[in-house]
C-alpha cells in the first residue's frame, strides 16, 4: 500500500504552515488608551486619563526649519526690505511713518504720527503698494492700511 499524505504535510494529515516569525522583545506595540488602561489597572499601576492624543515623533530637524521660514530667522523678510526702502516709497512722509508688519492677508501696517500724513499716505495707497511689490519678496502686498499711532 501506497502512503496518501505528501512529503510536506503532517502526520494529522495539515499542510505544513510556515512557522510564525520570533517576536522582538525590543519591540514597542501602541495600544489604544482604554487597553493601556485595562493592563494598568491588572498591573495596579496608575492609569492615564490625560485628554492629549499620542502622536508619532516628528524629525526635529524639519521643525526647527519651519520656525525658521515662519519667523525669517536668518533670512531677509519682506518686512525689513520695505523698511530699508521705506524713504524711497513713501517720500517726504517717511519721517512721520513707519511699516510695522504684513498680517498673513497681504495688508502692509503703517503707523503714522499725524493725521495729515495718513491721509496723504491713503490717497496714494495704490502708488506705494505698486512701489513696494516691485521690490524682491514683496509681491505678496495687496494693500496698506494706513493708522494713527
Amino acid at each position: 500500500m501506497t502512503d496518501s499524505t505528501s512529503s510536506n504535510s503532517s502526520p494529522d494529515g495539515d499542510a505544513d504552515l510556515p512557522s510564525p516569525k520570533p517576536r522582538d522583545p525590543a519591540a514597542s506595540y501602541d495600544f489604544p488608551r482604554f487597553a493601556e488602561n485595562m493592563i494598568a489597572d491588572f498591573l495596579a499601576i496608575p492609569n492615564d486619563h490625560s485628554h492629549s492624543r499620542r502622536r508619532p515623533a516628528k524629525d526635529l530637524n524639519g521643525i526647527v526649519e519651519q520656525i525658521l521660514t515662519k519667523y525669517h530667522i536668518g533670512r531677509e523678510a519682506p518686512e525689513h526690505v520695505i523698511r530699508e526702502n521705506w524713504k524711497a516709497i513713501a517720500g517726504s512722509n517717511a519721517h512721520y511713518s513707519q511699516p510695522v508688519q504684513i498680517d498673513p492677508r497681504g495688508r502692509l501696517l503703517v503707523l503714522v504720527s499725524h493725521a495729515v500724513v495718513r491721509n496723504e499716505l491713503f490717497m496714494h495707497r495704490a502708488l506705494i503698494v505698486e512701489k513696494i511689490r516691485k521690490l524682491p519678496g514683496c509681491g505678496g502686498v495687496r494693500e496698506i492700511l494706513v493708522k494713527a499711532g
